[in-house]
């Protein structure tokens, strides 16, 4: 098997963690049969062999464990860390004149310009309709990862490039080109997007993220041809971003955010929040909390696509919150319920792959859906 046959082995599946299961057993009973040939009994370097292999194997198990029940990493190329298969220099991305029959990824620092913010390196997706001559004016769709995380999350556990490959390859090659930012600067920050502690990332993701886009990959103006979506504390900030920027995006997706904006170390309460993020101010608070921008005023041109597990206590309160009060502000709302679903990646890729039709339909990457799709 080659290393892109190796990297694409779906490390997921229950034939997977079965054979893994048993490789480890046969690794331990071949080890202590050898041990015990050798010696004739377990000597105390024996038994600390076993015991380290052993302590080993149960740490991988029990990873495998957790990360099955998250479904973060799907291939063994996940783990390992390798690029997909098609992700190429950006470079050569903008030199390429042939059309690939699948879309493009990308790695790219999306300087902050305006906002000082120094993010890590961007992902972006460009469907086989980018490589036409002359260049169309495609669509974006913003994805936002969560903490921790990065923007390689929205490739690894989301799926996001799989599933716009699907839906190119059912609309002729067309598809909105995703672009995956930094929103947080480190793996365990947590900016909730607000211009804050850990940076302007408002002002970054609002200002210098569209303009580089734009400008490099020549696509439709931010606006109503723009949508931001996001998992978890990115879902938050793409109801945020949206309502506070309705110029710049028509349309968002939530999937398992909370109510607003809540950094990890304030365990939910709003005071800690109002300090934390916000320097004690209330008013700059309200000001980026969905419920009053809802309340404050009617967003009659905005969609907003809601997804989130029904075990997933807090962000499904959350969700029971905003969408009455989202259709109250006149936003066309659709909301999804995943039924035993949790706070992971098998929720966060389904509710991409469930939206998107609806969202490119919005935006103009694809036949409109006229109200809100059924979803398996």
């Amino acid at each position: 098997m080659s290393v892109n046959g190796i990297a694409e082995v779906d490390i997921t599946t229950n034939s997977f963690l079965g054979a893994g299961a048993l490789v480890a057993l046969v690794v331990v009973l071949l080890l202590v049969f050898v041990l015990r040939t050798r010696v004739g009994r377990f000597t105390r370097l024996g038994r600390t062999v076993v015991v380290l292999v052993l302590s080993v194997l149960v740490l991988l198990g029990t990873g495998a464990g957790v990360n099955a029940h998250f479904d973060y990493f799907r291939t063994l190329g996940d783990v390992m860390g390798l690029p997909p298969s098609d992700e190429v220099e950006l470079a050569a991305l903008l030199a390429r004149t042939e059309r690939p029959a699948q879309g493009v990824v990308t790695t790219t620092v999306l300087p902050g310009r305006t906002s000082g913010f120094t993010g890590r390196p961007a992902t972006i997706y460009v469907p086989p309709a980018w490589f036409a001559r002359p260049r169309p004016e495609l669509p974006v769709v913003v994805l936002l990862h969560g903490t921790p995380g990065t923007p390689q999350d929205w490739l690894d556990g989301g799926q996001a490039a799989a599933t716009a490959d699907a839906y190119a390859a059912a609309h002729g090659g067309l598809a909105p080109i995703l672009v995956m930012p930094d929103i947080n600067g480190d793996i365990d920050a947590d900016s909730e997007c607000v211009d804050g502690p850990a940076g302007k990332v408002e002002t970054y993701l609002t200002v210098d993220v569209p303009a580089f886009v734009e400008q490099v990959f020549h696509t439709a103006a931010p606006g109503r041809a723009w949508a931001v979506a996001g998992l978890s504390e990115g879902g938050s900030c793409s109801m945020m971003l949206a309502l506070r920027h309705p110029e710049l995006f028509g349309t968002f997706g939530d999937y398992a955010g909370l109510a607003g904006p809540r950094a990890g170390d304030t365990n939910g309460d709003t005071a800690s929040a109002v300090a934390q993020l916000f320097g004690g101010s209330q008013q700059a608070f309200a000001a980026h909390e969905p419920s009053s921008l809802l309340a404050a005023r009617r967003f009659p041109e905005l969609g907003g696509w809601f997804e989130v597990g029904d075990a997933d206590t807090e962000p499904y309160a959350a969700t029971q919150q905003l969408v009455p009060e989202a259709r109250r502000a006149g936003i066309a709302t659709c909301e999804v319920v995943v039924p035993g679903g949790g706070h992971t990646f098998d929720v966060f890729s389904r509710a991409f792959s469930d939206s998107l039709p609806w969202i490119a339909g919005r935006i103009g990457a694809g036949p409109p859906v006229t109200g809100c799709p059924p979803v398996s």
